[in-house]
């Protein structure tokens, strides 16, 4: 596939920054074993890039477990305040955002997670890192993102927020998620997807370019300054 060069970055953070795919998987399934249920990746890739009350509505119906998403939310929302404050940067994922901050890349993040999600899994260790985004989206608490990924609308409103409002075209995405690299296409952006290994390689080709890792990324394809080392 061609790359074309861009001007503005845009990075989703779960699974992508912080290997919090992970702990969502545990935090899933720690509440529907109460039900007998188990938590597949199959339903797990459905849910990637949703909204919080999405992401509820859809556990409940996919599983016909006998709770309302108020009462899965509040569930999850415990579990979160356990498992979250521990999260780790993935690897590579620091190097390039401290790489395009430090060569002025206006870089903003686009996570469908809500504010208060965001700081449980920031605020511990991790606020330096994420202080170099001076834009930040967070779909589920943001009036401004109606729906959730593959839905456009959080790339969207993410690059409305860069000060010179970019075309969608001079924008790279950095997903994990096939919803978000669905999404970021929607939006007409080039994306870089890394994903899970155990996503079949069917589901990738909507992508600009999959690589396995961010420590595979070079910058220099999409017209960005190349590392310095």
């Amino acid at each position: 596939m061609e790359y074309k060069p861009v001007t503005h970055v845009l990075f989703d953070m779960d699974g992508l920054i912080l290997n919090t795919e992970d702990l969502y998987t545990v935090a899933f399934q720690n509440i529907i074993s109460q039900y007998g249920k188990d938590y597949t990746f199959e339903l797990k890739l459905k849910l990637m890039g949703l909204q919080t009350n999405e992401t509820a509505n859809m556990v409940i119906s996919s599983l016909d477990l006998p709770i309302t998403p108020e009462e899965f939310i509040s569930q999850t929302t415990q579990e979160f305040q356990k498992l979250f404050p521990d999260t780790e940067v993935l690897p590579g994922a620091r190097r390039l955002i401290e790489h395009l901050s430090k060569k002025n890349i206006p870089i903003g993040l686009a996570t469908s997670s809500s504010k208060e999600s965001y700081e449980l899994k920031v605020n511990r260790h991790h606020k330096e890192l994420f202080s170099l985004f001076p834009y930040k989206t967070m779909g589920s608490s943001d009036p401004d993102v109606k729906r959730g990924k593959p839905h456009p609308d959080i790339f969207l409103v993410a690059a409305s927020r860069f000060p010179d409002k970019p075309n969608p075209e001079m924008c790279l995405v950095f997903e994990d998620a096939v919803n978000g690299v669905k999404a970021a296409r929607a939006a007409g952006m080039q994306v870089v997807m890394v994903p899970d290994t155990r996503v079949d390689a069917s589901l990738t080709t909507e992508a600009t370019l999959v690589i396995q890792s961010l420590e595979e990324f070079k910058p220099e394809l999409f017209g960005l300054p190349p590392f310095d080392d």
